[in-house]
């Protein structure tokens, strides 16, 4: 309200008091309102852009409603590969997910620790029946990236000094997940993603021609890859040449051929 002058008259500071308090509550009331919020946004943005969930996930909707983000699977994992998202990361906040270039998934653990954690079978051993739980599963996306595409080899650490990933190594220790960043390669062709996947014959180099002395292979993907993201993390390629690729559902990934 203006006087007769036209002016708005000035507040009391008691008056500005009162509009901070009565500002500060809308905002609060916007924070609860997007926390009540948070699960029907989690479930649309996970529909729109899903992403790696841990071993024996269920298909994304029922998996999000089994959820109760209590973080037992963060707590188990031996590499500490499974998160808890946020909304800032557009996934919905508490939903675990594993994000496979910086730590894969370490698939050899003992019978997958985070799906004996899980209490509401929201992760399962169970899924359609199978006798192994998925998660994705692995795609040549960038061809021209893929160091043994191009005959190369590959010498050095595979993610270089400062990687903080995991890995287990057979040959130094099968139960004790080492560095990545300790393990130095130096090999004739890159076979870094066949050479570290946790499960024989998920992948394998095959010619690029018909000509014998093309020294050129590629990463073909079989039917057992289980999509734990080694050969994602361990690609020495940036960005890395061979990723987990993950259907809306997050359970029956279509193959090449398929």
């Amino acid at each position: 309200m203006s006087d007769s002058s036209g002016e708005k008259p000035k507040l009391s500071s008691r008056e500005r008091e009162e509009r901070r308090r009565f500002l500060r509550s809308v905002a609060v009331g916007g924070v609860v309102t997007c926390a009540a919020l948070a699960g029907w946004l989690q479930h649309k943005v996970a529909v729109a852009a899903p992403r790696l969930r841990p071993p024996g996930a269920l298909d994304e909707d029922a998996f999000l409603a089994a959820c109760i983000k209590c973080g037992q699977c963060v707590q188990v994992c031996p590499v500490q590969a499974i998160r808890l998202a946020d909304l800032q990361e557009g996934v919905g906040n508490g939903v675990p997910y594993i994000a496979a270039r910086d730590q894969a998934c370490d698939f050899s653990c003992d019978a997958t620790q985070c799906v004996l954690a899980c209490p509401t079978g929201a992760l399962s051993h169970l899924i359609d029946k199978k006798e192994q739980v998925t998660m994705g599963v692995a795609k040549l996306v960038h061809g021209d990236a893929c160091l043994a595409r191009q005959g190369r080899g590959f010498r050095g650490k595979a993610r270089g000094e400062a990687f903080a990933g995991r890995l287990r190594y057979v040959d130094i220790d099968r139960w004790k997940p080492q560095a990545v960043a300790g393990r130095a390669y130096d090999v004739p062709l890159c076979d870094l993603c066949v050479r570290e996947c946790p499960i024989k014959g998920a992948i394998a180099l095959e010619p690029v021609s018909a000509d014998p002395a093309d020294p050129r292979r590629t990463p073909v993907v079989k039917a057992s890859c289980v999509g734990c993201g080694v050969c994602e993390m361990i690609c020495p390629a940036e960005p890395a040449a061979i990723q987990i690729v993950v259907t809306p559902t997050g359970r029956e990934p279509k193959r090449a051929g398929s």
